[in-house]
């Protein structure tokens, strides 16, 4: 047995082996019991306080620091070993690049959670919308901010030339930006939509040929949700280049309503007609007090009557025009004045030769 365990294999004995798996092995115990100290012994303590900022700690740093742990031992397992001094630097390097990862990790999830208990309730709670919109952005980039310091200082750490790393990106970038110029237009689009709010967040807008609800506001694009259902996603450059029709800031929705009457039809039926059509907007609550009603001309079939009015914001649209359009019905029927409807005359003249 003893002569098995002093075989050699890649200049290490079996025992040197197991010794290492040992290690590593006892590292993820010592992970599992770390675990289960956090999940059952800390909890039970941070529940008892008043305060959720230490169960909120415990809850996210828990997995990173298990992670550190479980790096470490396979960190300590690989140096028990004789590996070649070019492989021991490596492992070494890789070991601190993925310990710097966690620790991105624990800082990245730790700050989210701090944001959606502390932050988010402030931006749901106050009335303007300025802030939900903000806080996504901000919290993407505070997240790639964490991510790529942790890249730069493990990287450098790790012992590759960082600066001449950016520099050589530096002088990438400039063919990728040109490469990425629309997600560039993109982004400062999006950056215009927040500076100059020409809508937020649930307002009705019409733009590039669709009409809809404003359902998130993104660094790149923006997502409407139309009138059938469906959910678009306009890149934010189409709102510097298009014009943008916000509905939801009209005081009043201006209705337009063309009726035609039958050309036997009187001077006084005419009147009357105009003054119907002048009581029913008046009567509906509704309806603001700029209507107007006219004799619009003589069409090719019937003399014209223009109704203009307007509903009011707090109005529905359409329980609005069907109340109307019911009541000139019924009215103009009681009133015996007749709509009209296209017909053709036609005059036969007998002659004789």
């Amino acid at each position: 047995m003893s002569e098995l365990l002093q075989t050699t294999y890649y200049n290490n004995t079996v025992l040197e082996w197991l010794t290492a798996m040992g290690i590593i092995l006892g590292a993820i115990v010592v992970g599992k019991i770390t675990y289960k100290i956090f999940s059952v012994g800390f909890r039970k303590i941070t529940s008892k306080t008043k305060t959720k900022l230490d169960d909120i700690i415990i809850n996210m740093i828990e997995e990173p620091i298990i992670g550190i742990l479980v790096i470490t031992g396979i960190w300590y397992a690989l140096r028990s070993l004789n590996l070649s001094e070019g492989l021991i630097t490596l492992t070494g390097h890789i070991v601190q690049f993925a310990i710097f990862m966690m620790i991105a990790w624990l800082l990245a999830r730790l700050l989210d959670a701090l944001i959606e208990e502390y932050v988010v309730p402030i931006t749901e709670s106050s009335e303007n919308d300025m802030d939900d919109q903000l806080l996504p952005i901000l919290r993407k980039g505070l997240r790639v901010i964490i991510w790529c310091m942790a890249i730069i200082i493990g990287l450098n750490n790790a012992g590759y030339d960082v600066a001449a790393l950016i520099a050589g990106l530096g002088i990438g970038g400039l063919a990728l930006a040109m490469a990425a110029k629309d997600t560039v237009a993109n982004v400062f689009g999006g950056f215009t939509i927040l500076t100059d709010k020409p809508f937020k967040i649930n307002d009705r807008v019409q733009v590039a040929g669709f009409d809809g609800t404003v359902k998130e506001i993104g660094i790149r694009s923006t997502r409407i949700k139309t009138l059938a259902g469906r959910v678009v996603t306009i890149p934010n450059s189409k709102f510097a280049d298009s014009p943008v029709e916000n509905v939801s800031w009209e005081p009043t929705r201006k209705i337009v309503l063309d009726l035609g009457l039958t050309y036997d039809t009187s001077p006084e039926n005419m009147e009357k007609a105009i003054e119907i059509l002048q009581k029913i907007a008046s009567a509906d609550e509704s309806i603001n007090e700029e209507t107007k009603v006219f004799f619009s001309g003589f069409g090719d079939f019937s003399m014209n009557i223009r109704l203009i009015y307007y509903i009011k914001k707090s109005g529905d649209i359409a329980a609005t025009q069907n109340r109307i359009n019911l009541a000139i019905l019924k009215q103009f029927n009681e009133a015996k004045l007749e709509f009209a409807f296209p017909t053709q005359t036609l005059y036969n003249i007998n002659s004789s030769h």
